[in-house]
């Protein structure tokens, strides 16, 4: 699959939900998407980014686990000139002829992190670990988020700080390549 190609084709994140979201979608993640704060911290590590990095997320308006994770996405990228997020939804096929699988299935929301270049560096999704923590504390089986709240907010705030360590694992793979060091001369 040439996720480059795919990452070309996909959408900011307005032009996203206005092409695949009803209103009541976009009233949603505009919720959290106000729920969302980073710290001074998070938002000095995000601009301290040196390379740049493309990321595709294949999502779907209606899906609550994208409600809840992809609004943070939109605050990195604010955050740092070096982030590019381009959002593809998971049932256009005609961006997206196959979504990728986790577990069999086409959860989402996926990331899948590329290189300046558009070279695959990484893939993480469809839940953070802060957030399966918290369901295999109240449940022992699978669940589908409704999307209709929030998060609560200590959940937010630790949802928001895995994706960052997720997105600085990638920056420092790019950082570390040997091939971006020679290509960049640091």
């Amino acid at each position: 699959m040439d996720f480059s190609q795919i990452f070309d084709g996909g959408h900011r994140y307005q032009e996203y939900l206005a092409a695949f979201g009803t209103p009541e979608h976009q009233r949603r993640w505009a919720e959290v998407e106000g729920c969302v704060a980073l710290t001074d911290p998070q938002r000095s590590l995000l601009g301290g980014f040196e390379r740049e990095m493309r990321v595709l997320c294949v999502a779907g308006a209606w899906c609550g686990d994208c409600v809840n994770q992809c609004p943070i996405f939109l605050h990195f990228e604010n955050a740092s000139s070096r982030i590019q997020v381009r959002y593809v939804d998971r049932d256009d096929t005609r961006l997206l002829p196959e979504p990728p699988r986790l577990c069999g299935g086409t959860r989402v929301p996926q990331v899948i992190f590329l290189s300046e270049e558009g070279d695959f560096v990484g893939h993480y999704g469809d839940r953070t670990l802060a957030k399966y923590r918290q369901m295999a504390s109240q449940q022992l089986g699978p669940s589908c988020p409704s999307g209709l709240a929030p998060p609560p907010e200590d959940l937010l705030v630790a949802v928001v700080q895995d994706w960052l360590n997720e997105f600085e694992r990638i920056q420092l793979l790019l950082r570390t390549s040997p091939r971006l060091r020679e290509k960049h001369a640091d």
